[in-house]
């Protein structure tokens, strides 16, 4: 049956007056939209959250029929029959029913399952809050809209486009690598970013190379100058004989100004942020991951108790590409630098911007303060510490860039000695501009800005300057450097791989899964890593990679604006992808994976026929070829971890025990093993908050699943899927605490004793703002 969008009344005077509503009901994402946004309208709305997505494809089947024009079939996520059945009651008593989650593409497919869930004979409109402000809240709701099919059908095209790659290519990871892991339409993609910038880093062979710094005085005042030119060509000196050959030729000659250059250069304001320059700008002032900043962002844009004004959106939607700011943002955000800064710290006309992103989308505007005169400073106490320091940093990025540029001179004096050309740079900051209030972050490779050069002294041509030392120095050429948060969420957008508002997740997974470690701020791919990029990339050369991943992102933008039909969009990616998974050699995939092309050198250790590899519930594994005569099989990694020794006693023998790991995972054995076989899993440090005697440990389901409990059972029954860990709750101070996570909030922690939820606070990184 063809999937058809539900018909939406749009029945009613949309320009009628706030008041006159009665009992209307308003759908939002999140509790703390809720709370904001029920303030405003006040109590002839009922204001409900459906705390994310109700309606997915379900967890255990594909969900998807490829045969019928790409159907998909939806269910009720588990957990939320509850929250749905609590909408259709109060849906049915509602005069009508505004629908007024996120103004993107996940937040229009929520309205629209919504809308879908409760049927026809109500008259339900979708409203767009941009900012969550009363004035904001109250145009929205005066003006409320048709749901937007097209960002719908972007929407699910995308949906089901990661359910087909993820459904169909994890299982090949399982079999061929280890269960649990995944592969991802985007995320295998980034992860091969980062493989390949390894790679390139280990292949590359340093090159020596020698630099000339000559140090010079000139009216008390010291500076550099470098060999810039020989005979007019970039000089090349790959030797210390080359090297000392310069420094011997002009070490006893005088050093007299041949030519100075000086220019009135201005530097520009950064354009406010968008999402994907808000995650890098945080990332190296803040060290915050992305994680971390678009959860932040989320909970400043749902709205904070701030003093006597209650519950307000402090800054605009955070998920967007577009660098544009209303006319009336600007307005004000210029009557407040006029009055707060000097003249000349205001342009004769607004600063504008474009987009660096051609496939930049301009429903929203740049992430800005909704109200510029909201200091940072002045509602710093009702601010948790990340949501000051991002608030702040969004507020001067947005303040500064409608504020005048900077001003220095450069000056270059050159000197000529014989055929070598030596060059002095510096510069002079005649008025700082913007940067009064900001100035953007850089990474160690993207060098020092010009107008920080130090400055040089007044001199003009044929001035004779002091010689100090003639110094010869030593390089080596570098490698590419390691990707960085920032840097990488940049290099994503560049090349258009996934959308900025993913990027979190992208980034999040990746470590998650194991597949990337990060030393010094930096991404290393693991060796698990690695395996998952080889084999997916060499099995679907032409899914993994950038150009093809950057296209398919186009063309979801091209649904989005009725360009292109989305089932023709996923017709043409799966008819290539269902040959290469025809084409798939489990067998080969884990001999690649695991470096196996000798095994047939190897023999049965109880038959002496030859070995093979098979893949099972657990993953790949050994066996003999005989089988099932034979039930020879072992793992495919003969080396286990050693033996970790513990302050445990086996309580049958009282002998120490050790950590081994074994098929399933790490446990306690006893060390007198074989005489004694006594085992228990290993305590996760905390107390069953039940019987507080025995320690959580971690279990499995008959079907494998992870969960934890007592170790006294079946004495004490206690259990949880939540990973409990040894940390202390804020509120109660007893250890003992969950480890939960949700798509508005992020990871986030539960007390087991007090049910007090907070946030996690991520460690301060080196060089991060403070």
């Amino acid at each position: 049956m063809r999937w058809v969008l539900p018909v939406v009344s749009r029945a009613g005077d949309t320009k009628r007056d706030m008041a006159k509503e009665k009992g209307a009901l308003v759908v939002v994402e999140s509790p703390a939209k809720a709370r904001t946004i029920g303030k405003y309208l006040g109590k002839n709305f009922t204001v409900k959250a459906t705390v994310g997505h109700l309606r997915d494809l379900p967890q255990r089947e594909l969900g998807v029929d490829v045969d019928n024009g790409f159907a998909p079939k939806y269910v009720t996520i588990r957990g939320k029959g509850k929250t749905l059945a609590e909408l259709k009651k109060v849906a049915k008593r509602s005069t009508d029913v505004f629908l007024a989650t996120d103004p993107d593409r996940e937040g229009e497919a929520i309205a629209w399952h919504v809308a879908d869930q409760l049927g026809d004979g109500l008259k339900i409109r979708r409203v767009l809050f941009h900012e969550i402000t009363k004035e904001a809240v109250g145009e929205a709701m005066k003006n409320p809209i048709p749901i937007d099919d097209r960002k719908v059908e972007a929407q699910q095209a995308r949906r089901i486009l990661d359910r087909l790659v993820g459904y169909k290519a994890s299982p090949l990871l399982w079999k061929s690598v280890k269960t649990g892991l995944s592969a991802g339409r985007v995320q295998t993609v980034a992860l091969r970013l980062l493989v390949e910038r390894e790679g390139e880093i280990e292949k590359f062979k340093p090159k020596e190379y020698w630099s000339i710094e000559v140090a010079l005085e000139a009216k008390k005042k010291k500076f550099t100058a470098k060999l810039h030119k020989i005979d007019g060509a970039n000089p090349e000196l790959k030797s210390e004989k080359a090297a000392k050959a310069v420094v011997d030729a002009v070490s006893d000659v005088p050093f007299v100004v041949f030519k100075v250059t000086r220019r009135e250069r201005r530097k520009r304001p950064a354009a406010p942020f968008t999402t994907s320059t808000m995650q890098q700008e945080a990332s190296k002032r803040l060290g915050f991951s992305a994680q971390r900043t678009m959860r932040t962002a989320q909970q400043l844009y749902e709205g904070i108790e701030v003093g006597e004004e209650g519950a307000v959106g402090l800054i605009t939607y955070m998920r967007t590409d577009s660098a544009r700011v209303s006319a009336a943002a600007i307005d004000h955000v210029r009557e407040f630098i006029e009055k707060k800064y000097k003249a000349d710290y205001l342009p004769g006309k607004p600063n504008t911007y474009k987009s660096k992103n051609a496939r930049a989308q301009d429903a929203h505007e740049a992430v800005r303060p909704t109200d510029v005169e909201r200091m940072p400073d002045v509602i710093k106490k009702a601010l948790t510490s990340d949501q000051y320091k991002l608030y702040r940093l969004i507020w001067q990025r947005f303040v500064a860039s409608q504020m005048t540029p900077l001003v220095y001179d450069s000056t270059t004096i050159d000197f000529e000695v014989d055929k070598y050309l030596f060059r002095a740079t510096g510069s002079f900051v005649k008025f700082d501009g913007f940067q009064v209030l900001y100035r953007e972050t850089k990474e160690a490779e993207e060098g020092q800005d010009p107008e920080d050069l130090a400055p040089v002294p007044a001199l003009h041509k044929g001035d004779k300057v002091d010689v100090l030392a003639v110094t010869p120095n030593q390089h080596f050429t570098e490698p590419p450097p390691r990707f960085s948060e920032a840097s990488l969420v940049k290099e994503l957008e560049r090349l258009g791989i996934g959308r900025p508002s993913t990027y979190s997740t992208i980034i999040s997974t990746l470590r998650n899964r194991d597949y990337v470690d990060i030393t010094d701020r930096r991404f290393t791919p693991t060796s698990l890593g690695r395996t998952v990029s080889r084999v997916m990339v060499s099995r679907f050369p032409d899914i993994f990679n950038v150009q093809f991943t950057s296209a398919m992102e186009e063309e979801l933008d091209k649904i989005e604006e009725g360009k292109l039909g989305w089932q023709t969009v996923l017709k043409d990616f799966y008819t290539p992808f269902s040959k290469d998974l025809e084409n798939i050699d489990v067998e080969a995939m884990i001999r690649e994976a695991h470096d196996l092309d000798g095994l047939e050198k190897e023999k049965c250790e109880n038959c002496g026929s030859s070995l093979t590899v098979k893949s099972g519930r657990f993953g790949p594994f050994i066996a003999c070829t005989k089988y099932p005569e034979c039930k020879f099989t072992r793992p495919i990694k003969k080396d286990r971890p050693p033996d970790r020794p513990t302050d445990e006693k086996c309580a049958d023998c009282g002998s120490p025990m050790v950590i081994k790991t074994g098929r399933y995972g790490e446990f306690l054995a006893c060390t007198t093993y074989p005489d004694c076989k006594h085992t228990r899993p290993v305590p996760l440090g905390v107390k069953c908050p039940v019987c507080v005697v025995g320690d959580l440990t971690q279990r499995r389901t008959r079907r494998g699943r992870v969960f934890y409990g007592c170790i006294r059972y079946p004495d004490c029954e206690y259990s949880t899927w939540y990973e409990p860990l040894p940390e202390e709750c804020p509120k109660c101070s007893k250890t003992g605490v969950e480890r939960r996570s949700s798509k508005a909030r992020g990871e986030y922690r539960r007390c087991m004793h007090c049910e007090e939820e907070f946030d996690v606070e991520e460690p301060a990184t080196a060089g991060a703002e403070t």
